[in-house]
């Protein structure tokens, strides 16, 4: 059976796994494994993680037989629209086709429809096959974007947004 629970600071520890876990699997054909070790350092070290979690975002983990195979993370993105921010959404390779990103996603737009949320916005990789899974979740591309993160390297994303 799979349970979502709050992530705690505790946490920090299995969500870096699962990330240098999910990362190459999920970006390998996509940018460098440079660039894959850039940002995961930059994301995902303890001190940053730490930060997110004291700042008040929120942490779901997805586990079954208390092993953890997936996380998500947002937060209030603009507070005067209350717009919302989906800053993570992983689940480790060996754990895809159980639902789990599905039940996750929709764990997170429930969160922010009770919070009062207005609409859920993410940025994904215009080329990652996730952007067809949040398109068939009801997500729309809002803009694209070219961001640079440092280090001679850019995101090169669609922002998407789920009003709810």
């Amino acid at each position: 059976m799979i349970l979502l629970r709050n992530g705690k600071e505790e946490d920090i520890e299995s969500i870096q796994k699962m990330a240098n876990k999910t990362w190459p699997a999920a970006y390998s054909d996509i940018i460098s494994a440079e660039q894959i070790a850039y940002m995961l350092d930059k994301m995902y070290n303890k001190g940053e993680l730490l930060s997110q979690f004291q700042k008040g975002y929120t942490f779901l983990i997805a586990e079954e037989n208390d092993v953890d195979l997936g996380f998500a993370s947002f937060s209030i993105h603009d507070s005067t629209n209350c717009i919302y921010k989906l800053h993570k959404l992983y689940v480790l390779p060996e754990a895809h086709g159980k639902g789990l990103g599905k039940l996750l996603i929709n764990e997170v737009v429930n969160m922010v429809r009770r919070a009062g949320g207005k609409s859920l916005e993410l940025n994904v990789n215009r080329d990652n096959k996730a952007t067809k899974f949040y398109l068939k979740a009801g997500f729309n591309v809002k803009e694209t974007v070219d961001l640079d993160i440092g280090n001679g390297f850019l995101m090169n994303d669609y922002v998407m947004e789920l009003a709810i």
